[in-house]
């Protein structure tokens, strides 16, 4: 493939709408197959650039994939999760307004309570680090998404153990001036504007803002309401940039305000919601950083200061029900988490300006973070509030060797130190801190101009942390029942071990670009959600979630990536992902053995495959075809997505200054489904039946979206 790389830091009632394993290696040689039959086919296709590598070079030895502004305008995407079905081997789970939790090859967090995160999957954003905090993702403005699989320690250290998605915004420097709207089903709207361009031979800007709004796609039957789960979004950003001779500097602004709200599962799992309270899921991200890039000496040199400040509230209706329901059964509850965190980090790399043999990096990297939660739950007495701070140090570099002119090799590595300490309102006062090491190490043969093949060897790690809900609780608790608890306060670090080799080619005459990775991970020391049923001496029972250093499991299979445009008019595309996620190892808190049991989001397979049509020089045509196989939501119960498969398709067009996009996701209205539980009942009128409950996902939607260029040739 042509990549290059860059170092950067209603009161009625409706019907519901309609809308493995085994195989696995079978399917891993047939695709291997498809692949270099590729190879035997001999324009130019669009030329990408990975912003989130570590250290330059013209191809990265790593499964990556790129989201461009096409894709973004053929899926008539705001968020991230409007695009995860292009991504092989990418799922993303909810229990919130949006797809907020991401996983990489069956690795990744699926929801956040009390506990303070601890990420699989770092998420970058011009290089400030935004881990944690998914539901920021949208996508207006923004150059590409580079998702990054495996994990990238060097890189990131800790928080990506599973691999990263880096957010590249548009450059100061392209000149821009236009206007845009869009509008679509469920009373769906948009409004943009961008403006940017030099300001003088050495300095340019760029201001972009965007506000959606959506009813959401629930219907509250007992508030006779429409829009309890609605959508109301805003990102803004802008960036000056100063450029003289050799020298960089560039500073910029962000601030996103999502309002959105929270009311998705239903106890006749419908999207007909009958909740008295439904809940919020809001957030509002003010970010910062400045960069500087320049000679220092005989070498060349990054720094880069970045703040991010973010407010979340998180609060849903525990019952999902009303007063009245089912008298002498029913319950009413309601839980809230508001959480603030603040993080500071200070970035500096160098290495040698000219080329060589030899090429290096070097850096250091200083973060402190600390997040304060505060939750109003009906069962406490009173609220409870925590905070956790944390200091980071670390360095970290990389060495690339060339030994021949076509085979060379890599070698990196991060050493990285967290300090802690968490307190709570029960008076839990716990410092811990924790060491950490991860890196990379890997050979390159380009065989052919354009061609190359890679192994790579990397260790990642996932930080440790306080088991919040558990210290907590541990002075309420008879002696002897905390002797037995005292030793799951704090959990340590997961690591895993990653084997990946690569294949990626590119023939200019044929307009022909194939990517291939096969890869094996062993995870160790996994953190594993479990939970203790504690008897109280009163005669009452505590119920205390935590994590656990309890469980082993491996990770193998495969991403394939193939453009091909065989004339002027048509261009096909592939992305397929393979994988085989199993548990070595799980005994549960239940006692359950779950050794062997398939990991939780993680499809056997996935794919999308589709076409674009240029009918007439001023339109074009795609249609899109998605899917993957069947997966589990959870370690902890039975509930999990069934096997889909979903057509999306877009007409663009334009006349003049004017560009338009007709597009529509889910054109057959498939039930699809984001979050699920199956270990308890909640519903009064069956007396609270165990049963299992899914959160829907997003239905047939269809829009248009007009965009007006006031300069030529933009």
């Amino acid at each position: 493939m042509n990549v290059t790389t860059a170092t950067h830091a209603t009161g009625y009632a409706r019907q519901p709408r309609k809308s493995r394993v085994g195989a696995v290696w079978v399917r891993l040689g047939a695709c291997y197959l498809a692949a270099h039959c590729t190879m035997a086919l001999s324009q130019s296709l669009e030329e990408i650039t990975v912003t989130a590598t570590l250290a330059a070079e013209t191809m990265p030895p790593i499964s990556v994939s790129v989201l461009t502004g096409r894709d973004r305008a053929q899926r008539g995407a705001i968020h991230l999760e409007d695009l995860a079905t292009l991504l092989a081997n990418v799922t993303s789970s909810s229990g919130a307004s949006r797809n907020r939790f991401i996983q990489i090859r069956g690795i990744g967090e699926r929801s956040q309570f009390v506990e303070p995160l601890n990420p699989s999957v770092g998420i970058l954003l011009d290089g400030i680090d935004l881990s944690g905090l998914g539901g920021a993702l949208t996508l207006f403005d923004l150059e590409q998404v580079e998702v990054l699989r495996g994990p990238q320690g060097t890189l990131m250290g800790a928080n990506a153990l599973a691999g990263v998605i880096a957010l590249q915004s548009a450059s100061p420097e392209q000149r821009v001036a236009a206007l845009s709207a869009g509008a679509e089903t469920y009373g769906g709207y948009r409004l943009g504007v961008q403006v940017g361009g030099p300001l003088s031979e050495v300095t340019s800007a760029r201001f972009a803002l965007q506000r959606y709004e959506s009813d959401g796609f629930i219907d509250n039957r007992w508030l006779h309401r429409s829009d309890t789960n609605a959508r109301d979004e805003l990102t803004a950003r802008a960036a000056v940039r100063w450029q003289s001779n050799e020298h960089l500097l560039e500073t910029a602004l962000y601030y996103t305000h999502i309002d959105n709200g929270y009311d998705a599962f239903s106890l006749d799992n419908t999207r007909d919601t009958l909740s008295d309270e439904p809940g919020e899921d809001d957030l509002t991200l003010k970010a910062a950083r400045i960069q500087w890039q320049g000679p220092l000496g005989p070498f060349t040199s990054m720094l880069q200061l970045s703040h991010a400040d973010s407010e979340t509230l998180y609060s849903y209706d525990e019952d999902w029900s009303f007063v009245g329901i089912a008298p002498g059964w029913e319950y009413q509850s309601f839980d809230e988490y508001r959480r603030d965190r603040e993080m500071t980090s200070l970035e500096w790399r160098i290495q040698p300006a000219g080329t060589g043999e030899t090429a290096w990096i070097l850096g250091t990297f200083l973060r402190r973070h600390s997040e304060a939660l505060r939750r109003e739950y009906s069962y406490l007495p009173g609220p409870f509030s925590s905070t956790i701070e944390t200091d980071t140090g670390a360095i970290f570099g990389e060495v690339n060797h060339a030994f021949t002119d076509r085979v060379s090799g890599f070698i990196g590595a991060r050493l990285e130190r967290r300090e802690s300490t968490y307190r709570d309102s029960a008076a839990v006062n716990a410092p811990f801190e924790h060491d950490y090491w991860t890196g990379r190490a890997g050979l390159k043969w380009t065989y052919a101009s354009g061609h190359q093949t890679y192994i790579t060897l990397s260790r990642g790690a996932r930080a440790g942390g306080a088991n919040a809900s558990l210290l907590a609780s541990i002075d309420a608790l008879p002696e002897l029942e905390q002797n037995k608890v005292s030793g799951l306060s704090i959990f340590d670090e997961e690591t895993l071990i990653s084997l990946e080799w690569g294949w990626q080619g590119f023939w200019p005459t044929l307009n022909l670009q194939s990517r291939l990775a096969a890869f094996a991970m062993e995870r160790d020391d996994q953190q594993v959600r479990g939970s203790v049923v504690i008897p109280r001496s009163d005669g009452s029972t505590a119920f205390i979630d935590y994590t656990d250093n309890a469980a082993s499991g491996h990770h193998r299979g495969l991403e394939w990536e193939a453009r091909w445009q065989p004339n002027e008019r048509w261009q096909w595309q592939l992305n397929l992902g393979i994988l085989d996620a199993h548990f070595d190892e799980y005994l549960s808190a239940t006692g359950e053995d779950l050794s062997n049991r398939e990991q939780p989001q993680s499809p056997s397979w996935q794919y999308a495959v589709g076409a674009r049509w240029d009918i007439l020089p001023a339109a074009t045509a795609q249609l899109e075809l998605a899917g993957s196989d069947r997966y589990f939501f959870s370690d902890r119960h039975d509930v999990g997505n069934a096997k889909v498969h979903q057509v999306n398709a877009s007409i663009t067009g334009g006349m003049g200054r004017w560009h338009w996009t007709l597009w529509g996701r889910n054109l057959t209205d498939r039930d699809t489904y984001t979050r699920g539980f199956g270990t308890f009942g909640n519903d009064p009128r069956k007396q609270y039946t165990v049963e299992p409950y899914r959160q829907f996902g997003e239905p047939r939607v269809v829009g248009v979206t007009i965009r007006y260029d006031f300069l030529e040739g933009t």
